[in-house]
């Protein structure tokens, strides 16, 4: 917004400068002048200055330009920049997540250094204490949400878009536009609040908590249960509820059932596996049907094959999915090789030579090597128990199961 000064009847355009041109320091020029009048920048939102050029952290040498605080004891990075912006928004990110755990104590001695850094022989807890309006005595927690003011001449394009989606997706971060005009021998700076616009900024802010609480609304509305699979000797351990479903599946065409029969347990389920002629893998089947993303499982070792067709299961299982599996094994031919129950809590855990070997409180058994998950998980626990000298067999010379073994294997470890 252009500038004027009004002499009479006419007005007279002020054309803007850069800080550059006025010889305007970013640091011992406009940071120094913002700090002792914050409210310039922060408008509507009260704040102290905790620190400038704050850079307690290990493995850092970058500094924040002033680190602030405001009445609902949210920390605020504040970044300025005389011309420049560009990057501005990744550099705040950063510090604003090296700060997120600062303590009141810690806040406490950052204050501290910066009193003394401006002649000040005042309390910084106090200091504190008072601006939070906190009796003495009483604990004082610092919020981990922590607010990301930018300030500077301009704002590309690209920045102002990071801006307004990183807001939309619940963080706090406002570009305050500071433009020098030079009127004679003075300097006059006209700030305004670009993002968000001040009188916009209720509603924006009603628009992203609602949006928030949405999003918490539909995750608490899903059943993220996970599970742990059994069939036979394998264990297939914390499985979502569609992951179950192709286990059982498998295991029912192992046994013998069709794919008909199959369909026929989950009677309501208008389809249930996509198809094609021959026996193909994930991709020949893929573009075979067109060669669009399916919502089906279409890894070569997921599909099944049947009677001279390829066939992949779908990934939609909802709220009936038990449901469908109760009637599969109601079907099956030998039901009591497969059984399921919610994954529980870890009840003990082992590392041995890249493999994590873990024990649910169901007595399920997890593997891991290299971070990735081993499934089935009775190969590796044999090759482990060979190394560890312990043996396959109970005392009634009969192997033992993947509960037996997983265990027997955690305590060999523990052991050595």
């Amino acid at each position: 917004m252009a500038l004027y000064e009004m002499t009479g009847e006419s007005l007279k355009a002020i054309d803007p400068k850069t800080f550059t041109e006025l010889g305007l320091l970013e640091r011992q020029n406009i940071q120094k002048a913002l700090r002792t009048h914050i409210a310039a920048i922060t408008p509507n939102v009260k704040t102290m200055v905790l620190a400038e050029e704050f850079g307690d952290w290990v493995g850092a040498n970058r500094r924040i330009d002033l680190l602030c605080l405001d009445d609902q004891a949210n920390l605020v990075v504040v970044e300025l920049k005389r011309d420049d912006a560009a990057h501005m928004e990744l550099q705040a990110l950063r510090y604003a997540a090296m700060i997120s755990t600062m303590r009141f104590e810690q806040a406490v001695e950052a204050h501290r250094r910066y009193l003394l850094s401006v002649g000040s022989n005042a309390d910084p807890a106090q200091a504190i204490r008072d601006f939070l309006d906190v009796e003495e005595g009483d604990a004082v927690a610092l919020s981990d949400k922590v607010r990301i003011v930018l300030a500077s001449a301009e704002f590309s394009p690209e920045l102002t878009t990071a801006v307004l989606w990183l807001n939309k997706q619940g963080l706090d971060l406002r570009c305050v536009q500071m433009r020098p005009h030079q009127i004679g021998d003075r300097v006059l700076l006209n700030i305004q609040q670009v993002i968000p616009l001040p009188q916009a900024e209720q509603y924006q802010v009603a628009v992203r908590e609602k949006s928030l609480e949405q999003d918490a609304a539909r995750v608490q509305d899903r059943d993220l249960t996970r599970y742990d699979l059994t069939v036979g000797d394998n264990t297939y351990p914390n499985l979502p509820k569609r992951r179950l479903m192709l286990g059982v599946v498998a295991e029912a065409i192992r046994q013998g059932m069709s794919i008909s029969d199959i369909e026929g347990a989950v009677d309501w389920r208008e389809t249930m596996f996509i198809s094609a002629d021959g026996t193909l893998n994930g991709a020949q089947l893929t573009d075979a049907l067109g060669g669009k993303k399916l919502r089906y499982f279409t890894d070569d070792d997921e599909l099944f094959h049947s009677a001279g067709r390829t066939y992949a299961l779908s990934k939609m299982w909802g709220e009936r999915t038990l449901e469908a599996i109760g009637n599969l094994l109601g079907r099956m031919p030998h039901p009591e090789l497969v059984t399921y129950a919610p994954t529980s809590g870890i009840a003990d855990e082992i590392t041995y030579d890249r493999h994590v070997i873990r024990r649910r409180e169901s007595g399920a058994i997890e593997v891991e090597k290299d971070g990735v998950p081993v499934v089935p998980v009775m190969p590796a626990l044999r090759e482990l128990a060979t190394r560890l000298q312990v043996q396959h067999l109970n005392g009634s010379g009969n192997a033992l199961n993947t509960r037996q073994l997983g265990k027997a294997v955690i305590e060999a470890v523990r052991d050595q």
